[in-house]
């Protein structure tokens, strides 16, 4: 059975790492259009520089929790069957033992060099304008996808969710394209459809079932009884 998990910010939310937007609309304080845009890049790049150096120096404090490992245990039985297409750009899934992990929103820990598109490991602040180690020019920038920009590998997406027989999706709000669209597309080519979450997603009538409560423990519950 080939099983395409995508995760979102609830997954993390139990490790400490603080949810995409408040009820406010903000982002951990600042509106979105400041932090996280190209345009705000460009007119503000020290701001949004030390946003992620924040960000990236933060994930230093958070662990993993039971549902980043029990997805582990479950790539440890299904191997290149099962699929994680995550929204974050923590480092969670890989830390708790996951490595067919697929970020689509960028990686905290990367750094993206606007000159000669390089992507580099990156746990370093980048508020300094460090050289890039591939060209050598100052053009780094976080590697995460920014409003009014396409997600990453959104063709490898697209394929694994046309041959998947179960899709997954933990933690999300159902809210964000192209993301919150997976279910219909998987769905219309006859894989079945599971919705874990803390609260019904705003697509939750979209699946074939859903189950609701922290992922924590959620997660491991339905790892065990696919693998049973």
């Amino acid at each position: 059975m080939k099983v395409t998990v995508l995760t979102g910010a609830g997954i993390s939310a139990e490790s400490g790492v603080p949810t995409f937007r408040d009820a406010n609309g903000l982002w951990e304080g600042h509106r979105v259009e400041d932090v996280a845009t190209p345009e705000a890049f460009d007119l503000q790049p020290s701001v949004v520089h030390r946003f992620y150096d924040e960000r990236r120096a933060a994930l230093g404090g958070v662990e993993p929790n039971e549902a980043h490992r029990a997805l582990a245990r479950l790539e440890d039985a299904l191997g290149d069957d099962l699929l994680v297409v995550t929204q974050n750009i923590d480092d969670l899934h890989e830390r708790g033992g996951s490595s067919r992990v697929l970020h689509m929103h960028g990686e905290l820990r990367s750094a993206l060099c606007r000159a000669c598109g390089d992507r580099t490991p990156w746990t370093d602040p980048l508020v300094h304008l460090p050289p890039c180690p591939r060209c050598g020019a100052s053009e780094l920038r976080p590697d995460v996808v920014w409003f009014g920009e396409i997600p990453y590998e959104m063709e490898r997406i697209q394929d694994t969710l046309e041959r998947t027989d179960l899709f997954v999706s933990i933690g999300t709000s159902g809210a964000v394209y192209p993301a919150a669209g997976f279910v219909q597309y998987a769905a219309r080519r006859g894989a079945r459809t599971l919705e874990l979450n803390l609260q019904p997603s705003e697509g939750t009538h979209l699946f074939d079932d859903a189950r609701h409560g922290p992922a924590s423990a959620l997660v491991p519950a339905w790892v065990d009884e696919l693998l049973r």
